[in-house]
């Protein structure tokens, strides 16, 4: 009984070269497409190509209003806080006022 032999680098390219023709030869083989299943493939991939920019402009469009539309609810919500908070008075109207409370003060004092 023989023992296993190791194949070596010609019996390997060899076995690559006759895998090629035997490639070579099933794809020759092969029916060949007529030019009508040709153009309805085209049409078929235009077709979808352009339901796919469809949805992508439409995911785009879906997304850039729900930006406008957190950006506008933002800035509604900075608003409404502006508008709660209590006016900013200068030193002039500060002053006024402690003085109107020292005179009521005063007044009820006396």
């Amino acid at each position: 009984m023989k023992g296993y032999k190791e194949p070596g680098f010609q019996d390997r390219t060899a076995r690559a070269a006759d895998a090629k023709k035997a490639a070579l030869e099933r794809l020759k083989a092969a029916p060949k497409l007529d030019e009508a299943e040709i153009a309805a493939r085209a049409a078929r991939q235009q077709e979808r190509e352009a339901r796919e920019a469809a949805k992508r402009e439409a995911t785009r469009a879906a997304k850039e209003q729900a930006l406008l539309e957190e950006h506008a609810r933002r800035a509604e919500e900075k608003r409404a806080a502006e508008a709660a908070k209590p006016p900013v008075l200068t030193e002039a109207e500060k002053k006024a006022a402690r003085d109107a409370r020292y005179a009521a003060r005063k007044k009820r004092k006396s």
